[in-house]
């Protein structure tokens, strides 16, 4: 036995709110590992950590693994038919980087399913080769507290899903040098009700 005493840790009874620090990775499951980490190395610019049979990881930033994929031999690709996760959203700091990214994506033959202004984002969705939903977005207002404010405006409650619009629209505009304000504010359509999509 060593001279060092321990000191017994007594459990956190403060009011405090403990939270997660950070979302760390997504993991998916697939019949096709590598068809599915070469698109998400694609549209992500992410490049791969490691890899075997089984398992592979990739990553775009300074977490080891963003997001992982297991081999598991036999599995269909969703049909929108049943539970689980509806989608997956990865935030760009700018409209630059949105539009340049789909530019980019387009060029190479990937084109997003639809492209939304919710309002609190423009988002430009894709779906993966397993039929999985990827929202790409960036935040149209600079923060929290007016997103706050703007889903009390009443707004949001008449369309909670937002205005559709056409990515190469979006791009030629800024392109022509008009202000990311002014292309990132919503338009105001009225009610709109849940859209029929999977």
């Amino acid at each position: 036995m060593s001279g060092q005493s321990t000191q017994q840790r007594k459990p956190d009874t403060s009011p405090r709110k403990i939270a997660p620090d950070r979302l760390a990775h997504i993991v998916y499951k697939t019949a096709d590992k590598n068809r599915l980490m070469d698109w998400y190395g694609t549209v992500l610019n992410a490049h791969i950590v490691f890899q075997n049979d089984f398992i592979g990881f990739l990553t775009y930033d300074d977490e080891h693994h963003r997001i992982a994929f297991i081999q598991i031999p036999g599995l269909e690709p969703d049909n929108g038919k049943s539970t689980g996760l509806h989608h997956v959203a990865f935030t760009y700091a700018t409209l630059d980087d949105l539009i340049s990214n789909y530019e980019r994506l387009r060029d190479a033959g990937v084109r997003p399913s639809h492209c939304v202004n919710h309002g609190p984002t423009t988002s430009m969705y894709y779906r993966d080769p397993d039929g999985n939903s990827v929202e790409l977005q960036i935040d149209n207002f600079d923060s929290n507290d007016e997103v706050d404010t703007w889903f009390r405006s009443g707004e949001f409650a008449e369309n909670p899903i937002g205005v559709d619009f056409e990515p190469d629209d979006l791009a030629a505009k800024f392109r022509n040098g008009i202000p990311d304000a002014e292309l990132k504010k919503r338009p105001n359509i009225g009610p709109r009700g849940l859209p029929n999509r999977k």
